[in-house]
């Protein structure tokens, strides 16, 4: 039970929510637990073979043992809920424990959230038991410390490295189901028009109605339209290639209609030696190498040279520059708030140490420069966040209200204030030692 609310301050308060974040856990993975046990006591063969009787089902993936399935009539009631969602999470529990076991370790010791180990189980359940292992190792890595949205993006990407064949397979499946339909017209006279098409064609068609809009807003007859009806008349356009063509007079060939973009893909030399490898494309995900090329097509594609990161450069300004930026961003994709999952280029760059006028040269550099959302920017600046970069390359937070945080490339982990403060420590003796017991931790718990 709470205590009276009225009696706490606000460390307090902080301390109490992250007590009730591990009630909660713990509530669920024994959930998990009850579910598990009885599937236990139900996964007998069952002795009558009477049609429609009692039979043995398959729920979970390769490798995961089969149930009763009457007998999730009753564990559906006593849970509160469908017969179908006791089913759902009989399977999720099943591949945890049995294909999962890493990942499931890291839940049973309240480090990551049962919903995100369920979305994995769900995503991978189509894998062999051998294959599900590269998921399990990945994710085991990344659910203590990564954002829920970045352990499932991370899991998208490790099934289809583990099956790349199967995931070919669906996307040859998906591409013959492209199309585009019409709704009912309604009572104004409207439609939907709706179309399923590869996102190369549709960021091309965006940036071509972008476009025609923009020459449509500078005519007398669209004076006031609003941006959407202007996109909603300039789809109509499409329609007419000879009229369309005479609006956008004035452009010497039709190469110039082509729109310029840039592509920014992350990969692994490792992937390039083999032939075969999954690719992170920034804002559209995981892609294995041939819809690599099918995103690229028949463009015109400028291969930029690689970067090289290791290289620190840095100006003598408050200031980043776009190619300081770059750099950041290249070597930390992700908001590096603690928990933060977004992975975005519209976000500030932050300076951990701030900015110090009269202070020494190149304090705006590319190692020690941050991505920061908007949010998380304004609250470090304005309410006494402490944000101190160490040398090893972590990052450490403290709240307003003294909760501590490390944040590093295995994404955001928990540490008390002694711990603290032996990170910070004048002695370099100490600060090595924290550091080893932070990785000591951390790998224990990953290898359990």
């Amino acid at each position: 039970m709470l205590p009276s609310t009225g009696d706490l301050d606000p460390s307090g308060t902080l301390a109490a929510l992250e007590d009730v974040l591990r009630r909660r856990r713990q509530a669920e993975v024994d959930d998990l637990e009850l579910v598990l046990h009885w599937c236990v006591l139900h996964s007998n063969r069952p002795d009558d073979d009477t049609p429609g009787g009692e039979r043995l089902d398959d729920l979970g993936g390769d490798g995961t043992p089969g149930v009763k399935e009457l007998a999730l009539c009753e564990l559906a009631i006593a849970r509160g809920g469908h017969t179908l969602a006791a089913r759902a999470v009989v399977a999720d529990a099943l591949d945890l424990r049995h294909r999962l076991p890493h990942t499931w370790s890291r839940v049973r010791e309240l480090h990551g959230e049962v919903w995100v180990a369920r979305k994995v189980a769900t995503l991978s359940r189509k894998l062999s038991y051998e294959q599900v292992a590269i998921v399990d190792h990945a994710v085991a890595e990344a659910i203590g410390g990564q954002a829920p949205s970045r352990v499932i993006a991370l899991c998208e990407a490790k099934v289809i490295e583990a099956d790349q064949a199967a995931h070919a397979a669906r996307i040859k499946e998906e591409l013959q189901r492209r199309y585009v339909g019409l709704s009912r017209i309604d009572r104004e006279g409207l439609r939907h028009v709706i179309a399923r098409v590869t996102a190369g064609d549709a960021a091309d068609i965006d940036v071509l109605l972008d476009r025609v809009a923009d020459a449509l807003g500078k005519r007398p007859e669209h004076e006031g339209a609003s941006r959407d009806e202007l996109r909603a008349d300039a789809f109509g356009w499409l329609a007419r290639p000879d009229d369309l063509l005479a609006l956008l007079a004035g452009v010497p060939e039709p190469r110039r209609f082509r729109h310029r973009a840039v592509v920014y893909v992350h990969l692994h030399e490792a992937a390039l030696d083999a032939g075969a490898g999954v690719a992170r494309v920034e804002g559209l995900g995981p892609h294995t190498l041939e819809q690599l090329g099918r995103l690229l097509g028949h463009r015109h594609v400028d291969v930029k040279p690689v970067i090289d990161l290791a290289e620190r450069v840095s100006v003598d300004a408050y200031e980043f520059p776009e190619w300081i930026k770059e750099r950041i961003h290249l070597m930390h994709p992700g908001d590096a708030f603690p928990h933060a999952s977004r992975l975005s280029r519209r976000v500030d760059i932050d300076h951990p140490k701030p900015y110090d006028p009269d202070g020494p040269p190149d304090q705006t550099n590319s190692h020690d420069g941050q991505p920061l959302a908007r949010t998380g920017h304004r609250a470090k600046t304005h309410l006494g966040y402490r944000c101190t970069r160490l040398p090893s390359g972590e990052t450490l937070w403290r709240t307003p209200h003294g909760r501590h945080r490390i944040v590093d490339h295995l994404g955001t982990r928990v540490i008390d204030d002694l711990e603290a403060a032996c990170w910070q420590s004048d002695d370099p003796s100490r600060r090595s030692l924290a550091r080893s017991w932070h990785l000591l931790k951390t790998e224990r718990s990953l290898s359990c």
